[in-house]
């Protein structure tokens, strides 16, 4: 009769205790429910539909696959794709690099580490809007230092934003110079739960600092390594802050983006049914070079 009686509140217990985080989870699952799922149902509706602003939704019609035909028969479209992509794994690649470059040099530093982050943090404290007036005014083609110290040098100097063979680059290099900080610190952070007796088994073995950092550092900051990675491939695909205020996709569309692309012929022409096909094959094409980092990272 006992056990019995304390298997019922026990289950009465767990019972409550479900209760409890269910009403806790809730709030959360409301607004996730609001600002991602509806949005996203919403834009695929539409991306089947002529839904122009102007019109409004009442007259808007369904049209089927015509937006998503005039979207890949669109030449500007093709090479916004072709933009982003090689922009996004150039980017991504760069800034891992460096920033585990940094994050392993700031680790190893007896003294300063803390000087040395909040420096290191600076860029990426900026707004991007901010970051990108900055090295505008600073790669002016008239009053630009940068111009300006080349000339002094004997150097050529560029349009840096309106020379085709320099606009994307100029705008690679700016984008890296902003989010390296941002793999520096969550690299940092995990080279911190590095063991440090695991070094030294490994120097005690005759291990240099080359074998050191592949066969101990390496394997114990892989997920954040794919982590981060999955993080600024997202956040790079998304470009479009440097673009519209650097370049507006010029010249001769070498910089535009797929955001970029679907803000001018979507959202300023406020034909929403085309800018939410662009919409959908963007969140298609992010989910596909996600899949790469998640399938490594669970493997």
């Amino acid at each position: 009769m006992m056990k019995e009686k304390r298997t019922l509140q026990r289950n009465r217990a767990q019972a409550a205790t479900a209760r409890f985080g269910l009403g806790m989870l809730t709030p959360t699952m409301i607004v996730l429910i609001v600002m991602t799922a509806y949005p996203l149902i919403s834009t695929f509706f539409y991306s089947f539909t002529d839904y122009n602003y102007l019109k409004g939704t009442d007259k808007a019609s369904f049209v089927m696959l015509d937006n998503y035909t005039s979207l890949f028969q669109n030449g500007y479209f093709q090479q916004a794709v072709i933009n982003t992509v090689v922009f996004t794994i150039l980017a991504v690649v760069l800034e891992m690099v460096f920033g585990l470059a940094m994050a392993v040099f700031v680790n190893s530093l007896k003294k300063g580490q803390k000087i040395m982050r909040t420096l290191l943090l600076l860029p990426y404290l900026l707004p991007a809007v901010t970051v990108a007036l900055s090295w505008r005014m600073m790669l002016s083609a008239n009053y630009g230092i940068i111009n300006q110290f080349l000339e002094g040098l004997g150097l050529p100097v560029f349009n840096w934003f309106m020379d085709t063979k320099t606009a994307f680059g100029t705008i690679l290099v700016i984008d890296v110079w902003q989010n390296v900080p941002f793999v520096f610190l969550l690299l940092y952070a995990s080279l911190q739960s590095v063991s440090e007796s695991q070094y030294e088994a490994a120097r005690i073995d005759g291990a240099g600092f080359l074998q050191q950092f592949v066969y101990v550092t390496l394997p114990n900051i892989k997920g954040s390594l794919a982590l981060c990675a999955l993080l600024r491939t997202i956040d790079t695909f998304r470009l479009f802050e440097k673009v519209n205020v650097l370049t507006g996709g010029g010249p001769a569309g070498t910089t535009s983006t797929i955001t970029q692309f679907l803000y001018t012929y979507g959202i300023k022409s406020l034909d929403f049914g085309f800018g939410s096909a662009g919409a959908i094959v963007m969140t298609v094409l992010v989910l596909i070079l996600s899949s790469f980092y998640i399938k490594r990272a669970m493997s």
